[in-house]
């Protein structure tokens, strides 16, 4: 890619990380803060400025940037981002972009604004050789992607659907299949003689889990039978495992559960027992639900938080289907298995599988490209997590990380290699012209 588009690809992404996109209350016409709402009207100007025709949802749920004429092709980017965290352990302000030893850094450089940018100029650089497309280049600029996916939800009541497309949210070669993702909580009276908590997130696997009561010296005798971490402060107890991704629930240690084990020695609660007895430490659930798995992978379970005091028991889970697996009957299955227990159980959210066959021409023209620029022969991947992609029928995820890249997103000191935004700038202008041109 000419130094030309990366300049103003740079130069663009510095406007873009100076607004603070992350979740915030909602204002008029700004339904997840004013910093998302400022960051969606930044992205259009940028995008009209080269030439797009630009529209925002009258309300601030979503916008969008096209250009060509044709069928829909949708390029299904978000421009809110996780809140910066602990500050710090930034090096950097993280809302400003700052550029050092070979990679830019600041909150979205990966995750999803540098992405967003580098696409821009891709199909700007197709357009600068006047390049005919045959097609509606449409990017469509999600606002809520790191919550509840409210965004897409409005955007799909009232907008077309693409006939193809692709998110630059992920990873390379391509994601064909994202496995169905099942938030729920089951619930229980509350407790009298502890207080049992931990997890912050739906998403995370806890690495801490507190507990406080009558049973301390014994539950602390038995965590070290099981040879798991904690230590004892004033009278909390707090049993150490270690964090991931929920859909890398299986690789992880999970706190509660690990809690959990050593509790069920004194406890008879619902919570208690079925955590520690009927899930152990096991990421599958095979005690619950079997061996349930497809050729897109297994069902992984996460607990993920849980509250137990006097007012209330409350657990949550993070769940991830295979593609061809009954969602209602896994439901139907969860609730017998947990009222067993005492425990009910209630849907939070649920967000459908992805799943392009890897012999349609979109899948099979991503991955010719891909291989094309790399000499990597890795096939087309099924992931656990969750795309825009989902969102409309033959879309994938496409990108921008590599194989080999340093994933950054979500976490202090966010950055992207200089070389690897240069790269991908020239995948997507080559996969572009290849869907949607008539070249």
């Amino acid at each position: 890619m000419d130094k030309h588009y990366q300049e103003q690809a740079l130069k663009s992404l510095t406007q873009l990380i100076a607004e603070p996109s992350y979740l915030q209350e909602p204002q008029k016409n700004a339904p997840f803060g004013i910093g998302i709402a400022n960051a969606l009207k930044t992205c259009l100007a940028i995008f009209k400025e080269n030439g797009f025709r630009t529209y925002i949802d009258p309300q601030g749920y979503y916008g969008y940037a096209e250009i060509g004429h044709g069928d829909l092709f949708a390029i299904l980017c978000h421009l809110d981002v996780v809140p910066a965290g602990d500050l710090t352990k930034w090096h950097t302000n993280p809302f400003k972009a700052v550029i050092k030893n070979g990679y830019i850094y600041g909150r979205g450089v990966q995750d999803d604004k540098g992405p967003t940018m580098a696409a821009l100029y891709a199909v700007k650089s197709l357009v600068d050789q006047r390049v005919s497309f045959n097609k509606t280049i449409r990017f469509i600029f999600g606002t809520d992607e790191e919550t509840l996916w409210r965004d897409m939800q409005r955007y799909n009541e009232l907008e077309p659907q693409a006939t193809m497309g692709f998110a630059p949210d992920a990873n390379f070669p391509l994601i064909y299949a994202e496995k169905g993702l099942l938030q729920s909580y089951a619930t229980a009276p509350g407790v009298k003689d502890y207080t049992f908590t931990g997890g912050n997130a739906l998403n995370v696997v806890p690495d801490k889990a507190f507990y406080t009561g009558n049973k301390l010296p014994e539950i602390a005798q038995k965590l070290a039978e099981l040879h798991y971490d904690y230590q004892i402060d004033d009278q909390t107890l707090t049993v150490f495992g270690t964090s991931a991704h929920a859909k890398d629930a299986p690789q992880a240690h999970n706190a509660i559960l690990r809690l959990a084990q050593a509790m069920a020695y004194f406890y008879d609660d619902p919570a208690v027992q079925f955590l520690g007895k009927a899930l152990s430490d096991d990421g599958y659930a095979t005690s619950l639900f079997g061996d349930v798995h497809d050729q897109t992978g297994a069902l992984t379970v996460n607990v993920a938080t849980i509250e137990s005091n006097e007012q209330k028991t409350e657990i949550g889970f993070d769940l991830r289907e295979p593609v061809t697996i009954d969602h209602e009957k896994l439901i139907e299955i969860f609730t017998k298995k947990l009222a067993a227990y005492g425990l009910t159980y209630r849907t939070f959210d649920y967000l459908p599988p992805l799943y392009v066959p890897k012999e349609t021409m979109l899948v099979q023209t991503l991955l010719d490209v891909y291989q094309q620029f790399t000499n990597d022969d890795t096939q087309p991947l099924v992931s656990g997590g969750a795309t825009f992609a989902r969102t409309m029928k033959n879309c994938v995820a496409f990108g921008a990380l590599f194989k080999d890249s340093e994933a950054t997103e979500h976490q202090p000191n966010e950055k992207w290699n200089l070389q690897e935004m240069n790269r991908v700038m020239d995948i997507y202008a080559q996969a572009i012209r290849r869907l949607c041109t008539k070249d």
